[in-house]
């Protein structure tokens, strides 16, 4: 071949490399608040010592909706969602308290509809919290959300986005404990709820069960004593056909099963929210030290 008929298959070949480098690639997802970007961070890592293939990571796509939909359009083959989040604000089914019912419909339903995978727990539960200053819940004696009614007209919300939609969000939560607040809730990004809080703009907020600053601002998160909130299990949700293409991810997948406690992720999210440290790095200490 001389050196024009070469040079004139460069594009074609450097399309054909570019092609080849895709297909040995797996793209994984997160929503936009810490926790999600460290368990997008847990999965590209963990996947790519593991697995064998290499990842690309496609983080803070907003909320449940966006990854829901780029999982569906190919634009991510896989992202952590929570059971609860998928049973009432994706499948639009009533909620429900049986952790175990509520994955087996999940799974089933997201299979059915989608050809979706949706794998064992990560191990821990991140239901909503509702939390408080910790020297205000102790002065009112409130460890309880049926004790908050009599408080709340004196009191302002503050939530995220999301939680003003969805069918397990504000609607239902004030309803079940007959609440009225002060003002209408304060809809902020997640980030900047116990900033808020801290500062006194609002007075009790809908966090997460497993925020590092929970503990680190003496918060108190009130019981859900009536049990209004569906479970949370973590669960990577998959493309089958990322499955069926890398039988490694599921297998490497499965191994995650149970390997994160609440405590844990606390933890990991406080590393980041409260030491500022880099995400990718305290995911590689995490895996290093659980010798994932």
């Amino acid at each position: 071949m001389d050196r024009r008929r070469f040079l004139s298959k460069l594009p074609a070949l450097a399309l054909l490399a570019g092609c080849n480098f895709k297909s040995q690639a797996a793209t994984v997802g997160s929503k936009n608040f810490t926790e999600q970007l460290v368990l997008g961070e847990l999965l590209a890592q963990f996947l790519e010592t593991n697995s064998g293939i290499q990842m690309e990571r496609r983080f803070y796509l907003a909320g449940s909706y966006i990854c829901h939909q780029a999982l569906l359009a190919g634009r991510i083959d896989m992202y952590v969602e929570y059971t609860g989040t998928a049973l009432t604000a994706i499948l639009k089914e009533p909620t429900a308290s049986d952790h175990l019912k509520v994955f087996n419909e999940v799974k089933q339903q997201y299979a059915r509809r989608w050809n979706l995978e949706v794998l064992p727990s990560l191990g821990f539960d991140n239901t909503f919290a509702m939390a408080m200053r910790g020297r205000q819940a102790r002065k009112l004696g409130i460890t309880s959300l049926s004790q908050l009614a009599p408080f709340a007209p004196q009191m302002r919300l503050g939530v995220g986005y999301e939680f003003m939609e969805r069918p397990d969000g504000y609607k239902g939560l004030v309803s079940k404990y007959a609440l009225r607040f002060a003002e209408a809730p304060r809809v902020m990004d997640l980030g900047l709820l116990y900033r808020a809080l801290q500062n006194q703009q609002v007075d009790i907020v809908a966090g997460s069960n497993t925020d590092g600053l929970i503990a680190a601002l003496d918060l108190v998160v009130l019981a859900d004593d009536a049990h209004y909130f569906p479970p949370y299990e973590a669960v990577p949700i998959v493309r089958r056909n990322c499955l069926e293409k890398y039988p490694s991810v599921e297998k490497a997948l499965h191994l995650l099963n149970g390997q994160i406690t609440e405590q844990d992720m606390r933890r990991l999210n406080y590393a980041i929210d409260g030491e500022k440290r880099d995400a990718a790095a305290v995911v590689k200490e995490f895996l290093s030290q659980k010798k994932l």
